[in-house]
Order: structure tokens, then sequence, then C-alpha cells
């Protein structure tokens, strides 16, 4: 319990930590919105990629491949996704629907929840983890671009998301990586050597600039904020953990689906919700929040399952 409490305090309190210095920054003047919204362009078609493609590559995604646990997670996080872009619709405000599905829906798994899982259950749940994201990540990317521009004033031809999705960096890095990894393909020293360079300022500066645009009334008066970071830390992964029980998951499978499922809000929502359209400013009080509250929710989570020697 108390080691699993002070890595989770390790993992979340420095990216916590970075939010509340870019609001600071903001405040006096060393961040301006413009470099916001570069650093967040910079994140999304750079540097995030470099770092999806450098993690899967370097997997060896044959051995001990987690069947069970892939189906059942691409199965839960689909209907996740649909439940929540139907209950959008209560939402008046069009522009914030799909911040509200995409902070609810998708995880910070190749950050924060990575981590955690091989902290929690070591070396063989980086591979289980690895896999994990290796299928899991590109379905969610195109499930968070269809939503965003369906909620979108203006809704764009099939032609316009088909080309979103087929050229979204996170979407084309992900693919390549995968090819990587399953064919003899040697990627040379020198090429994952500057990939790691370039995604080590991946989480710095996508929360940097999360924190330049959080604007306080977020928290005071949007419920809808409140009801996002619940479904993401708390709903989600109680029922989806409940239901990988129930259908034979155990031990580091299990840990792994709750660990990436319990993940908060991942901060690549931002520059995407910035860059295709949609309400930037709830998408980063739902990162901001979601990541300073998942300190309680996930260390909770892993005692409750270890309680119940579920893990």
């Amino acid at each position: 319990m108390f080691e699993s409490l002070s890595y989770a305090l390790d993992v979340t309190l420095p990216i916590s930590l970075i939010i509340g210095l870019g609001i600071l920054l903001k405040r006096i003047g060393w961040i301006t919105d413009e470099f916001a919204k570069a650093g967040s362009d910079l994140v999304f078609n750079l540097t995030l990629p470099c770092l999806l493609f450098v993690n899967i590559a370097t997997t060896n995604l044959t051995d001990h491949f987690p069947t069970l646990l892939i189906v059942f997670a691409g199965s839960a996080m689909t209907a996740v996704f649909l439940i929540f872009h139907l209950l959008a619709f209560g939402i008046a405000n069009k522009l914030a629907r799909g911040a509200f599905v995409q902070g609810a829906c998708r995880g910070n798994m190749a950050i924060i929840g990575l981590a955690l899982s091989v902290n929690a259950f070591g070396d063989l749940a980086l591979a289980i983890a690895s896999m994990y994201l290796a299928v899991l990540v590109v379905p969610l990317n195109i499930f968070s671009i269809l939503t965003l521009y369906y909620h979108q004033e203006k809704t764009p031809s099939v032609t316009e998301v088909a080309r979103s999705v087929f050229t979204n960096p996170l979407a084309i890095a992900i693919s390549l990586a995968i090819l990587v990894a399953l064919l003899p393909i040697q990627v040379p020293r020198l090429m994952l050597d500057t990939g790691h360079y370039l995604a080590s300022m991946t989480l710095p500066l996508a929360l940097l600039c999360v924190g330049a645009t959080i604007r306080l009334q977020e928290f005071r008066s949007s419920s809808v904020l409140y009801w996002a970071i619940s479904s993401k830390i708390i709903f989600i992964p109680m029922v989806a953990t409940a239901l990988g029980f129930y259908i034979g998951l155990r031990g580091e499978e299990l840990g792994v689906l709750f660990m990436m499922t319990a993940a908060p809000t991942a901060a690549a929502a931002y520059p995407m919700v910035r860059s295709i359209g949609g309400d930037y400013h709830l998408t980063a009080a739902i990162i901001a929040g979601s990541t300073l509250m998942s300190i309680i929710s996930s260390t909770l989570g892993l005692f409750l399952l270890r309680e119940m020697q579920w893990v």
C-alpha cells in the first residue's frame, strides 16, 4: 500500500506541478497564448508521435500476446465512446460536447498508465501494457477525431474526416512503429536516440501549455467538467475492471486494465481539441483536474484490488 502510494505520488505530483507552473508563467507573462498554441502544435505533430514510435517499435509484440485483455479492452472502450457520445447530446454548448467525450474517454496511457503499470506489476506488465498501447491507441485516436469533428458547428464531409484520420501524426507514428516491431527491420541507433530526445519533450511541454490555458472559472461553474473527471478516473475504470474480472482477467492483465482505464485524461487531448476545434479551455481543465484527482483514485483503486486479491 505505502509503496504504491509513494510511486503514484512520484508519478503524478511532478505532472501536477508542471501544470501549476504553466498557470504561474502565464500569469506573470512568461508564456503567451501564442506560445501555448505553437507548443501544442509541436507536441501533436512531432514530439508525441516520436514518443509513441520509440515505445512501440522497440517492443516485441509477438511474445505472450494478451488476447483476452486486448479484445475485452477494445470492445469496452468502443462501447464507452459510443455511450458518452450519446450522453454528450445533453450538453447545450455544442463545442463542449467533443471536449467532454474525449476528456472522459481518452486516458494518458502512454505516460502515466504505462509508468504505473510497470511500477505496480513489474517487467511483465511492461510487455502487456506496450501491446495494449500498440493495439488501442490508434482506434482511440480515431474515435477522438471523429467525435471532435462531429460536434463542431460545421460538420465536415466524409472526405475531410477520412483525410484527418489518415494524416493524423499519432496514427501514422503508431502504424509505422507496429510495422517495425513486427517485421525484421532494424532502426538505426541514431534515429532511436534522436527520437528519445524529442520524446522527452512531450510531457513537460504539453502540460505547460495546458496550464497556460486553464481558466479558473471552469472549476467553479462547469458541471460538465466534474462529470468528465469523475467518469475518467472513477466510473469507467471501476466498471471496466469489474467486468474484466468477471470474464476471467486476473493478476497483471487485470492490473494493467485498471491502470490504463484509470489514467487521467491524456495531455495530447488538448492540442488535438485546439487543432481540430472544440472547447479547449474545458479540455485543459479536465486534464488538470483528472491529473490532480487521480493521485487519490489510482492509489485507492490499486489498494482495493490487492485487498480483494484480484491482482
